[in-house]
């Protein structure tokens, strides 16, 4: 049995968080698959401009859309005023299930259930010109474009298949000495032919992989679970090991073996002392969230007591290191690096620093209630008690999510919705001042009210579960549903989409974007960080590991958010801490 069932038992009434509506394991959905196949292995129909449904509604394409005849000879448009992505269409087909399909100049589209799906770029199809297509008994359709044949098929799968899916790939492609993340394609769409992608976030990515894999091992006990969760904890913790510089931890390491290892990269590369490795100095916040998030999660679900005495000593050497420099991350040099800034001067007082004051201010608060739990010193309380009594961090975080337009030079900046909500996680958890704790959860609704829309699942579940107030599960839920089996980032095109309206503002990173969220299988594959609302983008060259799909679901596995309410697994649980 998990160590943690056991633990969790002290606080079973106070974890029963009825306010989320169980998604049951066993719930099926459609999960679409594309096969490519030759232009000549089945012949192709000719292109059918009119089909007509099992209720005698003829449907009528060409260059200006689509209209439905009935018997009586009236026209309409299709129901609730539905518009489609593109209006030049070249075919149609009607299925037995009651879906309709549409051939265009820019893809395929399925209509079903008063749904409108989008399939275009290499995801879907070898080419967006549509030709033709045929709808088969068991569902699926074939498509011919000039490029060769797609089949897309729709069989039903779970999210635990879906999640064995994700394990099965990323340890297929994306385990390099325990170091989890992406991967290059030397071929656009052939994974046949990859090689590991050393990434400035290693430490983030790799830390996030540890924390789904103890959420996994806590509710399932799996074996294989700990032993992953485990090689990832002890390459994380190798990235300060091997700086030499006690309580710095790196961005990145590259070993001998590597290719990558001497090449020219910058002046943030340093070898180690038995030369080994080269490590990757100017560590950003991001690693740190992503270390301090792990840490205790690891700590409380995993550890046994030699593995909890040496995450003692790295909290403690990475928490004395931040505190006896002022609240700064020194590098190598002695010089704070770019994102490594937690002291009052600046936060409180520095312009060149509001946009950060509030993430900046949650951020530390979070690794030193953090460091208090695992470590105990009382060094991190009194730190903690310092920045929320005399510099007001607290309030600090009322408006930690900033928006273009709240002061100069505010921007939308997805990465740190990703390290805000990573920090509110530890935060909550182990706080239990009720006054600090109503500042802290007035900040993370005001941050998840404003994501809302995304229907992220990491966020929706993180607000849930360190709050115990309903978090749209089922729209969370329809995410992981949604997002593609293949987590390839392929190139997609959706700016010139009728159906999708263009936000007037750009993003940060100067990308076009739509006002609603695009839905997964349209858009470019992204981890939490990424912009849900780009429009264009992919480059149809790496592929993601299956870490961004499996904390979000392990995670609201763990907590009751998915699964049986009538079990300990589905009652929902709260800051639970294993001592």
């Amino acid at each position: 049995m998990p160590r943690l069932k056991i633990a969790l038992a002290m606080s079973l009434s106070a974890a029963k968080l009825c306010a989320h509506p169980a998604t049951y394991l066993t719930d099926r959905f459609a999960q679409p698959v594309r096969t490519l196949l030759p232009a000549d292995r089945f012949p192709a129909p000719a292109p059918a401009t009119e089909a007509v449904d099992a209720s005698g509604h003829r449907y009528v394409v060409g260059p200006f859309g689509v209209t439905v005849a009935l018997a009586t000879g009236e026209r309409h448009a299709l129901p609730g005023a539905t518009v489609l992505p593109v209006s030049k269409l070249t075919c149609v087909a009607c299925a037995a299930n009651g879906d309709v399909w549409f051939g265009s100049t820019q893809g395929a589209i399925r209509w079903t259930g008063g749904r409108v799906g989008y399939y275009a770029g290499r995801r879907w199809l070898p080419d967006d010109s549509v030709e033709s297509l045929e709808c088969l008994p068991d569902g699926s359709v074939r498509l011919w474009t000039p490029g060769g044949i797609s089949h897309l098929r729709f069989p039903s799968m779970t999210l635990e298949e879906k999640a064995a899916h994700y394990e099965q790939l990323t340890d297929a492609r994306h385990n390099r000495f325990g170091f989890v993340t992406g991967c290059r394609l030397l071929q656009p769409g052939d994974l046949s032919r990859t090689e590991h992608h050393i990434d400035d976030n290693d430490g983030l990515w790799t830390a996030m992989y540890v924390a789904a894999e103890a959420f996994r091992y806590a509710v399932t006990g799996a074996d294989d679970a700990k032993s992953k969760a485990c090689a990832s904890l002890l390459a994380i913790l190798s990235l300060e090991e091997k700086t030499s510089i006690p309580g710095f931890p790196a961005r990145a390491l590259t070993h001998k073996s590597e290719a990558d290892f001497g090449r020219a990269r910058g002046s943030e590369w340093h070898p180690t002392l038995d030369g080994e490795w080269e490590w990757k100095g100017d560590t950003s916040s991001d690693e740190m969230d992503g270390h301090y998030f792990a840490w205790p999660v690891y700590y409380d679900l995993v550890a046994d007591e030699e593995e909890r005495e040496r995450l003692r000593s790295m909290v403690r050497r990475v928490t004395d290191y931040i505190l006896d420099n002022g609240y700064y991350l020194l590098d190598l040099d002695r010089r704070p690096t770019r994102w490594g800034v937690w002291a009052p001067e600046r936060l409180n007082d520095d312009p060149r620093w509001r946009a950060e004051r509030g993430l900046n201010s949650l951020e530390i608060l979070s690794y030193l209630k953090v460091a208090h739990h695992i470590a105990g010193d009382a060094r991190y309380e009194a730190a903690y008690r310092e920045l929320t009594a005399t510099h007001h961090y607290a309030r600090n975080m009322l408006e930690q999510k900033v928006l273009p337009g709240d002061f100069p030079g505010a921007e939308n900046n997805h990465s740190d919705d990703e390290l805000a909500f990573l920090a509110y996680y530890g935060l909550l958890r182990y706080e239990t001042d009720p006054n600090l704790r109503a500042l802290y959860v007035a900040s993370l609704e005001r941050s998840w009210q404003i994501e809302r829309a995304e229907k992220c699942p990491l966020w929706n579940f993180i607000y849930g579960a360190t709050t115990g107030r309903p978090c749209d599960s089922e729209a969370a839920v329809e995410s992981l549903q949604e997002i593609p089996l293949d987590l390839i980032e392929w190139k997609v095109t959706n700016s010139h989409r009728a159906d999708l309206k263009l936000d007037p503002h750009i993003g940060r990173h100067g990308e076009r974007q739509a006002l609603v969220p695009v839905r997964w299988p349209e858009r470019r594959l992204h981890k939490w960080n990424g912009n849900p609302y780009e429009l264009d983008g992919g480059n149809d060259l790496t592929e993601e590991c299956g870490t961004f799909w499996l904390l979000p679901y392990w995670l609201g596995r763990y907590h009751g958010i998915i699964g049986d309410c009538g079990d300990l697994d589905g009652a929902g649980r709260g800051p639970e801490i294993a001592n």
